[in-house]
């Protein structure tokens, strides 16, 4: 009965060790989850989504990332607007990369809910502080929240080096009503 015993609770230790290291593995190269915390990315991502981080997706251009941030002991999420070698401006609320102009279809909300003649997102190019740029430059990338009002982005803080860059998010998990899986 003894010998039973300690072969069961040997069997209990191997499990538990092996799904241990399969989740050190997974979180530490593969995925981490995350929460959002503010409202400088909403409407598509709201204070306290928990969202899953793919740590190995290539990054591009309007992808959603999350970051250490730069000005403080803690996460961002933004969007990825400006990869190295871009030119980025906005000109009366219209966004420019390397001269051509883009549709943003995710500030559609805050666009529509504007009186008329109002911006969303004020006149800036890299050129302006805190960048003072021409381009942006090799191993960073410029970011920018989808609530420009209230967003603290690269117009506050300038380039994010793509060494702090935590991964791209890839799905929000809860609340589970909206649950979404991005590209």
């Amino acid at each position: 009965m003894k010998n039973n015993t300690k072969k069961e609770v040997f069997s209990w230790i191997k499990s538990i060790l092996f799904a241990a290291i399969i989740v050190f593995v997974c979180r530490y190269f593969i995925f981490v989850p995350s929460i959002v915390v503010g409202q400088s990315m909403m409407p598509n991502l709201q204070d306290g989504n928990r969202i899953i981080v793919s740590k190995l997706s290539k990054i591009e251009r309007f992808d959603e990332i999350v970051f250490h941030a730069p000005d403080a002991d803690e996460d961002y999420v933004k969007r990825v607007i400006g990869l190295p070698g871009d030119k980025v401006e906005m000109k009366n609320d219209v966004l420019y990369i390397n001269g051509k102009a883009y549709n943003e279809p995710y500030l559609k909300q805050y666009k529509s809910a504007l009186p008329p003649m109002q911006k969303l997102t004020g006149d800036f190019s890299l050129q302006d502080p805190p960048t003072n740029a021409k381009v942006v430059p090799k191993g960073y990338l410029f970011v920018l929240g989808d609530n420009r009002k209230i967003s603290k982005d690269s117009r506050i803080f300038g380039f994010v080096p793509e060494k702090s860059v935590v991964g791209k998010v890839k799905i929000r998990f809860w609340p589970l009503n909206e649950i979404d899986y991005f590209k």
